[in-house]
């Protein structure tokens, strides 16, 4: 039976040395691709968060022009560019952009993406994405899809039976609002995604935290290169666990 496998990231593509701003595939993105099984694996765009954003789109394509995978998109801005089952059934990957996770919760139920996502994941579809992309799939977390001021989103799909703190390393207001959520118990235990690092998740269980770039490995429980960490309510206290880059044990 085909695992079911979501990577949640924040992350995914990195610049391409000696060349600002022009993408490639990171270390998260090639672990995807490569969880397919596949030679030549299909994946489909899915970047509702930004407004389906052609500078975005455009970037997607590019970065992914050299992987050796056959690259589609499903736009829902202003409506729909294909039929919304079709275009997801046909993908080994589908990869989530990052933009307001309030919008595209709201979009995916009206056109019915979020039950045809839930399916590709049942069938063995590696579910993928940065940030908006990462939240999703999660019962929520962290936002700032309804302005600068950072707030919590508890509608997401709930694939994952966890909160989801993404940019942990890199937006100051993210970690301490976090551990207020799952304190208050506003949200579960959650799992949280430094710049660069994705966990992996078989089924709903967290296997393994994988990063963009090699350099990205910590040295241990001492590490202080990025990670991931579980945010879970003990005694009634926040306990914050590092979760080095390697398998989850």
């Amino acid at each position: 039976m085909t695992p079911k496998r979501i990577l949640a990231s924040s992350g995914g593509f990195v610049t391409t040395p000696g060349l600002w701003g022009v993408l490639r595939p990171g270390g998260i993105m090639l672990e995807a691709l490569r969880l397919t099984g596949k030679d030549r694996p299909r994946v489909c765009l899915v970047l509702t968060a930004s407004g389906d954003s052609p500078d975005y789109l455009a970037g997607m394509y590019s970065a992914l022009a050299g992987a050796n995978c056959d690259t589609d998109h499903l736009a829902l801005f202003t409506q729909p560019n294909r039929v919304v089952g079709e275009a997801i059934a046909k993908a080994d990957v589908v990869w989530v952009g990052g933009g307001s996770v309030a919008n595209l919760l709201a979009l995916w139920q009206l056109h019915g993406v979020d039950d045809e996502m839930r399916a590709a994941w049942e069938r063995g579809a590696i579910l993928a994405g940065v940030s908006a992309g990462s939240i999703c799939w999660h019962l929520g977390g962290p936002t700032d899809s309804f302005g600068a001021q950072l707030q919590v989103i508890t509608n997401g799909l709930g694939l994952l039976p966890y909160g989801n703190g993404v940019h942990y390393d890199s937006e100051a207001g993210r970690r301490p609002l976090l551990h207020e959520l799952v304190k208050a118990k506003t949200l579960p235990t959650s799992y949280a995604t430094d710049d660069g690092i994705a966990i992996l998740y078989e089924g709903t269980e967290p296997v393994a935290v994988i990063a963009d770039t090699r350099g990205a490995a910590g040295t241990g429980a001492a590490g202080t290169g990025p990670a991931a960490y579980r945010v879970e309510l003990v005694d009634g206290q926040i306990l914050e666990t590092r979760l080095e880059v390697g398998p989850i044990i």
